[in-house]
């Protein structure tokens, strides 16, 4: 059972997107920057590559007693397979987010709060697609308070080599612009609900 205070975190993909990636840095931002205790578990299906993967991250400013994320408060989904096997857990009220090219989502609740960024497309325009998963983090730090930002830009360079550092911090930085945009026009249209919403720039 877990603290009133703890924050649970569940991010699916599939195996090669660095989902489990996600989930160490997420660790490390809360940990050696945030001074929080965290927890991570990570899954993969049976393939090699290319078949189902998961991180469960708990972060907490207490000790953490489970380290098992059963109903998240934040479902990160970078596949169909993901969302649609963990759609049903994310508590009442929880954040949502999905690779817009890789997640077609259904029947969402609506007392969740969604979101979608193409991370793929950003991070293939930025020359590598592997660096989806980075993208996702800049454009999580934009919309969530679960880490602060400067602990989790850190945890970011420290995580990635030395040489990718540069590349890897552009695609930080354009999934945190990008949340910020959509922050922004969310903004403005709850002050004005018949202004149309701006939506920000894909490509």
């Amino acid at each position: 059972m877990g603290t009133g205070n703890e924050r649970g975190v569940l991010i699916t993909g599939f195996g090669g997107q660095g989902i489990v990636l996600i989930g160490n840095i997420l660790g490390k931002a809360a940990t050696i920057h945030d001074l929080k205790h965290a927890t991570m578990i990570q899954a993969y299906g049976p393939e090699a590559r290319g078949g189902f993967c998961s991180a469960q991250v708990i972060i907490s400013e207490e000790e953490i007693l489970f380290p098992y994320v059963q109903h998240p408060q934040i479902l990160v989904c970078m596949s169909q397979e993901g969302f649609d096997k963990n759609i049903a857990s994310l508590s009442p009220g929880g954040l949502l987010i999905w690779d817009t090219d890789l997640v077609q989502p259904q029947d969402l609740d609506p007392s969740w709060t969604a979101y979608h960024i193409p991370a793929t497309r950003f991070a293939d325009k930025l020359g590598n697609k592997m660096m989806a998963n980075i993208v996702m983090l800049g454009f999580l730090s934009a919309i969530s308070d679960l880490v602060q930002l400067d602990s989790l830009r850190q945890a970011v360079l420290s995580s990635v080599p030395a040489k990718t550092r540069e590349t890897n911090a552009r695609a930080f930085d354009r999934g945190r612009e990008y949340g910020e945009a959509i922050q922004k026009s969310r903004a403005k249209l709850d002050q004005n609900p018949e202004t149309p919403p701006e939506i920000p720039p894909e490509i």
